[in-house]
């Protein structure tokens, strides 16, 4: 199973822009030493975010790379250009000798539709569109397309081409069920995010995909990934103490703005229990949490947001030391085993 990182790239109060934005190329080069598979970066165009061009941060941690996956977690594809954003992760494949990933989502936060002149009623239509649209120009170097949002294109070359035939492109989902059926009809990676409630309701989404993909006559081996909220450090009530205070000041302020019950500690603790959504602990914690999901679901990647909030980047680069050394490899045995392991009748 495959093991990596995401982060927004969260502002501080206490260290400017350009030096948190370094500290997240340092993550991916960290990453990639310590053996994890995928470093993803999400796309936000607010205050308490600094990755709004993802590919830029992601194509300088090419450069400091050499094997790991840098995926976009998400690209916001409804308020986007999809020939703009081939051409970026085009670039990035190339400049990193083939390990780009575009993860399209339609968006948790609304910013970008008024900024790029979209209307918020077409949030659906918008993401269906323009997906068809990527999926057309990845397929090839020359386009013949026409839609409701976007100015046609009449056999209109689209370059740069990349290193992987095709680029891959995921779709995000956070439990929309037409979003599933959509990844499944096409045939493409669903990338399942899970950062509230029991885990054990999502699963019917893994279901649907399944089935999704068998129906459209796809591979129903195609790549499943979790999406989680998680922290390592060396024991659990390190990793707890770490992580709350940043990540509940993070979810109490989207909450305010959303209309959700503030969080507490006990809340907290309990989402970080065998059967809640938290993936945080000691390296023995966070390695049983993801064999327990991983027996729920059977997905082949499981992507953690390490950095909710204003962590301090040496505990995100402990956390993502620990990962590597200690989490990866006991996860990574345990699938192996079990999948060699006939199932009892």
């Amino acid at each position: 199973m495959e093991i990596g990182v995401t982060t927004f790239a969260d502002a501080s109060h206490d260290v400017p822009p350009a030096q948190r934005l370094r500290e997240t190329v340092e993550q991916i080069a960290l990453a990639d030493q310590v053996g994890l598979d995928m470093f993803g970066v999400g796309e936000h165009h607010r205050a308490d975010y600094l990755a709004s061009a993802p590919a830029m941060v992601l194509a300088a941690g090419a450069e400091r790379s050499s094997r790991i996956r840098l995926s976009s977690a998400v690209t916001v594809l409804s308020s986007d250009d999809p020939v703009r954003v081939f051409q970026s992760f085009a670039t990035l494949d190339l400049l990193s000798g083939g390990r780009a990933e575009v993860m399209a989502g339609r968006g948790s936060f609304v910013e970008s539709f008024p900024l790029f002149g979209h209307d918020l009623a077409d949030y659906d239509d918008l993401f269906a569109e323009k997906l068809g649209l990527l999926l057309a120009v990845r397929d090839k170097p020359r386009v013949t397309w026409s839609g409701r949002h976007r100015p046609a294109l009449t056999d209109q070359p689209v370059f740069p081409r990349p290193v992987q035939d095709p680029l891959p492109v995921w779709v995000a989902v956070g439990g929309n069920p037409q979003s599933v059926v959509r990844a499944g009809t096409l045939g493409l990676p669903m990338a399942l995010a899970i950062i509230g409630g029991s885990p054990d309701r999502f699963v019917p989404f893994a279901d649907l995909f399944r089935r999704a993909l068998a129906e459209s006559g796809q591979d129903t081996a195609t790549p499943m990934s979790l999406n989680m909220h998680g922290f390592v450090a060396d024991t659990d009530a390190q990793a707890a103490d770490v992580y709350y205070p940043p990540h509940s000041r993070t979810m109490n302020r989207i909450g305010r703005e959303r209309g959700w019950s503030p969080t507490n500690r006990a809340a907290f603790d309990a989402a970080t229990a065998t059967d809640g959504p938290y993936v945080v602990g000691g390296p023995g914690r966070v390695a049983e949490k993801m064999l327990h999901h991983h027996e729920m679901f059977g997905h082949d990647r499981i992507a953690l947001q390490l950095a909710v909030g204003d962590i301090a980047h040496a505990d995100v680069m402990h956390a993502i030391e620990l990962l590597g050394t200690r989490v990866a490899p006991l996860v990574r045995d345990e699938v192996a085993r079990r999948r060699a392991t006939p199932a009892a009748v």
